[in-house]
């Protein structure tokens, strides 16, 4: 089978390794970008996505390039603690599968997986789509023509292959009503090794983690009826100053640094909802994966995982299905949609933590932190959030 995977972040190589892994594919790996990203944002990796990793031996190299937060604190104008809880109580609950580590260096663990063993193409994109009976033929904006027997949009949110197999984005994006900004530098003080600090302001919050190498990262959340995620990266920057170039503590040093930036990412908060009468997630011979399918929004913290657990069952059903890709991309749809919609909800739940919407929810929220602290309530509160209920199939 002739596999052309649209998207080299977490989803699409996944999905490449497995398929390797059983043989059943050549694969075609095409990236927009010139190279594997960089930079970016902080996640936090736990779940069923642990699994999948740990199948995939990635486990060792998660640990060592990840970090294991020992805090949240939350401060005043001042800088002064104000609220936070341990990050062992999720640990706990996760029975010590939870680490924080860059997505970018998720990423670069897993493509080292398949590197080498599939053609990959790098600053090139997906232009055309044309369905056919026995393949699909696809336009390459560098590459030319191509031809496949199933196609994989795993490019994303924002992805390229659902727009031109699916349809325009605004027909399966929610948006949840905040925008969201990342960048890296070099070199900042105060450093807090190994704990995760956030300032909050009515309807905006910043964060910052401080990571191997003298660098730190920085996390803006902000509501806005439209962040703007469409205009160009100075324009970003503009818009990023103006929402929290008024607001204390450390912010006019953090956006002093925004021009040193080592990398720098902005973007609306959504999730993407294909759901049964918008036809699900296949055209044809042409499937999405990850993001593109069934985005949770990036304040779910868990979008990687879900990612690499979609992946493992795509490749499985394929497996299993032996060249009927609709009777594998129905039953990969089963298997994950109801899952990952929960996981959506969750999401929407958790959001309001971000940005708070009052002063008064800033406060109720501050409190709950303070609650973690006990273990038994933080696994009320957040327990039934954190645990995946899903069974895993095991694939030959």
């Amino acid at each position: 089978m002739k596999v052309l995977i649209s998207g080299a972040g977490i989803a699409g190589p996944t999905l490449a390794y497995w398929l390797l892994r059983r043989r059943d594919a050549q694969i075609t790996l095409v990236e927009k970008a010139p190279q594997l990203r960089t930079g970016g944002y902080m996640i936090d990796f736990w779940g069923a996505g642990f699994e999948i990793a740990g199948k995939m031996g990635l486990v060792p190299g998660i640990q060592e390039r990840g970090y294991r937060v020992r805090r949240v604190d939350v401060v005043n104008g001042q800088g002064e603690r104000i609220a936070g809880f341990p990050v062992e109580a999720f640990a706990s609950m996760t029975e010590g599968k939870f680490v924080s580590l860059p997505r970018s260096e998720l990423a670069r663990l897993i493509y080292e997986q398949i590197q080498g063993k599939v053609e990959t193409i790098f600053g090139d994109t997906i232009s055309q789509i044309e369905p056919g009976e026995s393949a699909v033929k696809v336009t390459l904006e560098k590459g030319g023509k191509r031809e496949f027997d199933i196609v994989v949009g795993a490019d994303g949110l924002h992805s390229r292959t659902r727009e031109l197999a699916f349809g325009p984005e605004q027909r399966f994006e929610k948006y949840l009503g905040y925008g969201v900004a990342a960048f890296e530098m070099r070199g900042y003080r105060p450093r807090d090794e190994l704990v995760y600090m956030m300032y909050s302001e009515v309807g905006k919050q910043v964060a910052r983690f401080s990571m191997r190498d003298d660098k730190t990262m920085f996390l803006f959340t902000f509501r806005a009826p439209d962040p703007g995620g469409a205009q160009d990266e100075s324009a970003q920057k503009v818009r990023l100053r103006e929402m929290f170039g008024g607001s204390g503590w450390e912010c006019p040093q953090i956006l002093a640094g925004l021009d040193s930036a080592l990398s720098f990412y902005f973007d609306r908060v959504s999730q993407i909802r294909i759901d049964g009468n918008a036809g699900g997630w296949a055209r044809g011979r042409v499937v999405l994966l990850g993001d593109a399918a069934s985005c949770v929004s990036l304040l779910a913290g868990q979008g990687t995982s879900l990612a690499m657990v979609a992946a493992y069952l795509l490749a499985g059903e394929l497996h299993q299905a032996r060249g009927d890709y609709r009777q594998a991309f129905a039953r990969y749809e089963s298997l994950f949609g109801p899952f990952v919609r929960k996981k959506q909800e969750a999401a929407i739940r958790f959001a309001g933590a971000f940005a708070p919407k009052s002063k008064f929810s800033m406060f109720l929220r501050n409190q709950i932190y303070n609650l973690l602290r006990v273990q038994w309530i933080a696994n009320f509160v957040v327990g039934r959030d954190l645990a995946d209920h899903i069974d895993l199939p095991q694939y030959d």
